[in-house]
């Protein structure tokens, strides 16, 4: 299968990985990959399926946009991690949530990760109309006792707490702090002239081994991850064609909503490590540090599995063994995968348009990752 696209001398072992997974694929998945060493694209690959500047449903690794922006806040004295939750949005203190500080609510600890009767699909799309019913939801577990992925719902959260603490949306603060200064072809909220880019995302089948493993998995719609993917839900879509909806890309819902390229995913955080195109790091290391430190480690809630957290960001360092220590990043349901290793000094964004099974960051990650960090030493 054709790889396109360029590296930088040093860097054609990635190229070489990125081709012989795509050589192993039965179905061309549509991927696009795209590294940074500090602020210089090193690597800027992509398959059949996609071109460099297709935009494609990134689902999850939206949030990375949406928890820089809560980092920028916290750097600039807006928003006070150890605050409550309620000192900004007091109605979000009913149901005995009035304790949850924002810092806990990053760290997926606050419990509500949905609803009891589920949203629909219009509210799925509107961060503010998913935060006014969130504002009177009981919490699924004793609020910083546990953590578990508030999936669907930690970007209206979050979205809630930088309105109401500084009188604006926290895609008003994207567009203006991150995206438009870098240029970076990752939207919350695509515009549409920029439409005719995008590629709707496409299931791929599983394999009968997957098969037999989602049967063997299959699980009550009740369940707390039934509830934090809205399976509970009378209509409730299935996930890997949210961004299809016209309506979902407009508004940009700020945990799976966002479009945008390997490119977009990688400037972002080049951008907040490293600094690009001239201008110094978005966040002072210090922040990132904060931000990327591990808050909530263990079992899962929600997935039933291992994870780790920073402040909303996932923690990378246990996950990929390659990367250093402070690795931070986001991964989406589709495949994608966007994070920054300040200790190894790069920046990582890929893209596929086909769903890859279980969900999550696409396994090709784990190979790929390492065939970077062998062209970094």
């Amino acid at each position: 299968m054709a790889v396109h696209g360029t590296v930088v001398t040093g860097f054609e072992g990635v190229r070489e990985e990125f081709g012989a997974f795509l050589a192993a694929e039965e179905h061309a998945p549509g991927a696009q990959l795209v590294v940074y060493r500090g602020g210089e694209r090193v690597v800027d690959l992509w398959s059949q399926e996609v071109d460099a500047d297709s935009l494609l449903g990134v689902f999850s690794s939206t949030k990375g946009a949406a928890f820089l922006v809560a980092a920028l806040l916290v750097q600039d004295g807006l928003l006070d991690l150890d605050r409550t939750v309620a000192a900004y949005w007091p109605d979000f203190a009913a149901q005995d949530k009035g304790g949850i500080t924002v810092r806990e609510l990053l760290a997926h600890r606050a419990g509500v990760i949905g609803l009891d009767a589920g949203f629909t699909a219009e509210e799925l799309a509107d961060d503010r109309a998913m935060a006014a019913r969130l504002a009177g939801q009981r919490p699924f577990w004793q609020p910083g006792r546990s953590f578990g992925y508030h999936a669907l719902v930690i970007g209206a959260l979050v979205g809630e707490v930088v309105f109401r603490a500084t009188g604006r949306t926290l895609h008003s603060w994207y567009e203006e702090r991150v995206r438009s200064p870098y240029g970076l072809d990752l939207w919350l909220g695509l515009p549409e002239s920029e439409d005719p880019r995008f590629l709707s995302t496409q299931p791929m089948l599983p394999t009968p081994e997957q098969a037999a493993e989602i049967e063997a998995a299959a699980a009550s719609p009740y369940t707390l991850g039934g509830i934090a993917f809205n399976e509970h839900a009378d209509g409730n879509g299935e996930l890997y064609a949210f961004p299809n909806t016209r309506a979902v890309r407009a508004a940009g819902q700020a945990s799976a909503g966002g479009v945008g390229s390997a490119r977009g995913l990688a400037g972002l955080y080049a951008a907040a490590a490293f600094g690009l195109d001239g201008r110094g790091p978005l966040l002072k290391a210090d922040t990132a540090a904060e931000f990327a430190r591990i808050h909530s480690e263990g079992r899962d809630l929600v997935g039933g599995t291992a994870k780790e957290f920073g402040l909303g960001f996932q923690s990378y360092a246990t996950r990929y063994p390659s990367l250093g220590a402070g690795a931070f990043g986001h991964s989406g349901a589709a495949g994608s995968l966007g994070l920054a290793d300040p200790r190894q000094g790069f920046a990582y964004g890929y893209t596929r348009r086909r769903f890859a099974f279980p969900g999550g960051a696409a396994p090709e990650n784990e190979r790929l990752l390492w065939s970077v960090v062998r062209a970094l030493a």
